[in-house]
């Protein structure tokens, strides 16, 4: 699957949680007319709840502490819409460069293996 990482000013870091925990189909505000209309605006059914992304500060990963950046894991046709998504909705936020983009995904990877490494340990 396609991976990205996109920086976002930390003063926007609210906005940003907000939109990747939100799923329209799960919020009980929501009547049924308006749910038929995120069924049929492609743009409202970019949820990134739904998806592999992770948020990091960026001193955690050893770059800026201004920024967040967020990474996201996901198929071709989803990226190419949540990029849009992302852009129109977040102030400011843009993809990364590849080195930065390269580090945030290892760092990410890195941390993957050793939590499975450590749940492995548990059930030894």
């Amino acid at each position: 699957m396609p991976e990205r990482v996109y920086a976002c000013e930390s003063k926007y870091i609210d906005s940003l949680k907000k939109l990747m925990e939100y799923d329209p189909y799960l919020d009980k505000n929501l009547t049924e007319e308006q749910l038929s209309k995120i069924k049929t605006d492609p743009e409202a059914n970019v949820i990134f709840a739904r998806q592999d992304y992770k948020i990091k500060d960026g001193i955690s990963v050893g770059l800026d502490g201004k920024f967040y950046y967020l990474y996201i894991s996901a198929n071709d046709e989803f990226i190419e819409k949540a990029d849009k998504k992302l852009k129109s909705t977040i102030p400011g936020i843009k993809r990364v460069d590849s080195e930065t983009e390269t580090k945030i995904i290892s760092t990410i990877n890195k941390e993957r293996e050793e939590s499975e490494e450590g749940i492995g340990l548990i059930f030894r």
